[in-house]
C-alpha cells in the first residue's frame, strides 16, 4: 500500500485557517496540461489565484484536485488545478503560508523514474521571496469577483505580502 500525501490536507488545513482568522487564501499554481485555467493570466508558467469563498464557486479542494467557478474579467470560467501543480497556500495579507515543490505529470501513485531528456523540477520563482517579489494581482473592474480579487482594491497597508518558507 502507498503512502497518502500530506500536501492535499496541508492545503485544505490552511484554507481553513486563512478563512477563520479573515485572510485571502492565494494559490500559486503551475501550468501545465493537466490544468485548465485562463492562459491570458499566466505569466512565465504560472499563475496566482484567490480562492476565497467570495472569489469562488463550488469550491472543491480533494486529495486529487482543486476545483471550483470563478470570474475572470466578467466571465465565469472552470478552473481544475492537481494538487501536484499547487507551488503555495497563502494569506494575501501577511504572507503567511506553506509552499510546495510542484510534482508536475506525477500521479498519485509512484510514478516512473524520470527520462534523461527531462528537465530538473521548476524552481518556486512564484512564491514571494520579498516585498519587491510579491505576486501581483491582474487588474480587474469593480464587478469583477476573479480569483486575483482580494476585495480591498489593491495591496495591504504595510506594503505587499511575503510568503515565508518554513522547512
Amino acid at each position: 500500500m502507498s503512502e497518502i500525501s500530506t500536501k492535499p490536507y496541508m492545503l485544505r488545513a490552511i484554507y481553513e485557517w486563512c478563512t477563520d482568522s479573515g485572510y485571502t487564501p492565494y494559490l500559486a499554481v503551475k501550468v501545465d496540461s493537466a490544468t485548465t485555467v485562463p492562459m491570458e493570466y499566466v505569466k512565465k508558467g504560472e499563475i496566482v489565484l484567490n480562492i476565497s469563498y467570495g472569489a469562488t464557486s463550488g469550491l472543491k479542494m480533494d486529495n486529487d484536485a482543486i476545483h471550483f467557478h470563478a470570474r475572470f474579467g466578467g466571465v465565469s470560467r472552470e478552473i481544475y488545478i492537481p494538487v501536484n501543480n499547487v507551488m503555495a497556500i497563502y494569506a494575501n495579507e501577511n504572507g503567511q503560508g506553506m509552499a510546495f515543490e510542484p510534482l508536475l505529470g506525477a500521479a498519485p501513485a509512484p510514478a516512473p523514474a524520470p527520462k534523461a531528456e527531462e528537465p530538473a523540477p521548476p524552481s518556486l520563482s512564484a512564491v514571494p521571496s520579498g516585498p519587491a517579489l510579491a505576486p501581483a494581482p491582474a487588474s480587474r473592474s469593480e464587478d469583477d469577483n476573479g480569483p486575483d480579487d482580494g476585495g480591498d482594491g489593491g495591496a495591504p497597508k504595510g506594503g505587499r505580502p511575503t510568503l515565508t518558507r518554513i522547512k
